[in-house]
């Protein structure tokens, strides 16, 4: 199978979905920013309630593997990396 590109706004989307199995809420109840920093690399800031939590890469592809699995019925366990591409913002490669 070849390599699979996915979507900002599907990254944000898996970070809602990861977030509100956590916390037993609704995806539409999680806001999502997600960030690049050169010295940190990938993060989000998640927003439920007026609170905020920062998530690390680690947790941007658990959330990705657990939108590949549920949501695209896809391998979970496909190498997964995180891009920052000019135009289409912080997006991730599935090889599978």
């Amino acid at each position: 199978m070849g390599s699979l590109s996915i979507s900002e706004q599907d990254i944000i989307n898996a970070l809602c979905v990861y977030i509100s199995q956590k916390k037993q809420i609704k995806p539409e109840e999680v806001e999502v920013e997600l960030m690049y920093d050169d010295s940190y690399g990938f993060s989000a800031e998640v927003f439920v309630d007026g609170r905020k939590q920062v998530l690390i890469t680690a947790n941007l592809i658990e959330a990705i593997r657990l939108w590949l699995d549920e949501y695209l019925n896809r391998d979970p366990y496909a190498g997964i990396k995180l891009v920052l591409d000019d135009e289409e913002g912080i997006i991730a490669v599935i090889n599978g």
